[in-house]
């Protein structure tokens, strides 16, 4: 991240930043910090959890420096409020039933931060979305953390719920569903995310939702009937989507031929494919790319920049950090013996994975752009946070699954020894 950091500022204006060995120094001080508290209270967690994220931040944070200083300044305070929020999760955290004897608590206040937005005098419309809250001078987004609850809420639920939900009842054609009743639940996920969707005009967290219980689901009952059911109900919400809301309408139209408004709504799209294009295989070098082309360019659209500047190894090396994030996240979950647990860690990695995989494929235009954040890399105080502390639920989920796993190898070598030291 220094080197990066460097190459930038050189890039940028052919000269070292005055300040640049106390923010270095200040940098490795905190994630140091977040290395201890790690060692400290999760000693048995997987260590490749934390080295990711922390690269992931620092790519981030050097591409916002590199575009906008201002932003940068307050994306460190940010990161520090993140890391803040990442220790006291672990500290505060020990076992993470804690989370499931509260998850009653735990939904409401997600379905309220979900709901926040819609408040007259503290709600806040951007860009024609209502995700934003303005509490005095604070705004964020609270379906960030939203997110995190109805992971927890959900897979609480579904352990309770897991038997009944698995049991195939009912035969529709080759398909043996579950109980009309048992489906209950996945109508209201889905009524939710249209909901979601309708009023606050937020399609990548209505996706975000719906995905997010319709993978714990999978995982609780083993039934590839939900999955069928939860396609045919995502194919349903998205056509009425489309045929209700014109800006839907505008971002599948853009998606597919954004040529057709070059100066207007397919500006955005059109100038990402250059930005990919112009960076070839390596890049024109940090600091070395055209800077203030694309809007959004720190939030939206900064995984076209890392393409433009880094190239399309540098972006790749970005998609394998996220792979690698992932792959750990589930093999925590394969990990894990507790049902509760195993579903935690299933929904959170599904989250952060899909959300990463939804913008990347906006931006290469694979999907259509449902604007919302790469996790760790984008501008953005309420997802960066959000997202540390998500990683920090991971850690903990990881550690207790490692520690349950050494706890019977180091009971048999005990009794081994006892046995052999017997006369």
């Amino acid at each position: 991240m220094g080197i990066a950091y460097v190459l930038a500022a050189l890039g940028r204006s052919n000269a070292l930043p005055a300040n640049v060995i106390p923010f270095l120094c200040g940098v490795l001080a905190l994630f140091v910090m977040a290395h201890v508290v790690v060692r400290r209270f999760a000693p048995n967690a997987d260590p490749m959890i934390l080295p990711v994220a922390v690269l992931l931040n620092g790519i981030g944070y050097v591409v916002i420096a590199r575009l906008n200083s201002q932003l940068a300044a307050q994306q460190a305070g940010w990161t520090l409020v993140g890391l803040l929020g990442f220790a006291a999760t672990l500290i505060v955290i020990r076992r993470v039933r804690v989370l499931e004897r509260n998850r009653y608590t735990i939904g409401l206040i997600g379905v309220l931060l979900v709901l926040l937005p819609l408040i007259p005098g503290i709600g806040v419309s951007i860009n024609g979305s209502k995700i934003w809250t303005r509490v005095g001078p604070v705004s964020f987004q609270p379906g960030e953390f939203a997110k995190i609850a109805l992971a927890v809420f959900f897979a609480a639920y579904l352990v309770e719920r897991r038997e009944v939900l698995g049991m195939a009842t009912w035969k529709v054609g080759p398909l043996r569903l579950p109980d009309p009743k048992a489906l209950a639940p996945l109508l209201v996920a889905w009524g939710f995310s249209l909901m979601v969707m309708m009023f606050e005009k937020d399609l990548g967290s209505a996706l975000m939702f719906f995905v997010l219980f319709l993978a714990i689901t999978w995982v609780a009952t083993s039934q590839a009937s939900y999955l069928v059911v939860g396609g045919a109900l995502f194919a349903g919400g998205a056509f009425l989507s489309w045929a209700t809301f014109t800006h839907v309408q505008t971002r599948v139209s853009m998606w597919l031929d954004p040529w057709v408004d070059v100066q207007g709504k397919g500006y955005q799209i059109v100038q990402a494919q250059y930005a990919l294009g112009w960076g070839g295989t390596t890049g024109t070098g940090l600091g070395l790319g055209i800077s203030g082309r694309i809007p959004y360019q720190e939030t939206d659209f900064i995984f076209a920049i890392i393409g433009e500047e880094l190239g399309l190894l540098g972006t790749s090396a970005v998609l394998a950090a996220f792979l690698l994030l992932a792959g750990t996240g589930f093999r925590i979950a394969m990990a894990c013996r507790d049902p509760f647990s195993k579903l935690l860690a299933t929904g959170l990695t599904t989250q952060f994975a899909f959300q990463s995989f939804l913008i990347m494929a906006g931006v290469t235009r694979l999907l259509p752009l449902t604007g919302v954040t790469l996790p760790f890399v984008s501008y953005g105080g309420s997802s960066l946070v959000s997202n540390w502390i998500l990683v920090a639920l991971l850690i903990r989920l990881s550690d207790e699954a490692n520690s349950q796993s050494a706890a019977p190898l180091a009971a048999g070598t005990d009794e081994a020894t006892t046995i052999t030291a017997r006369p």
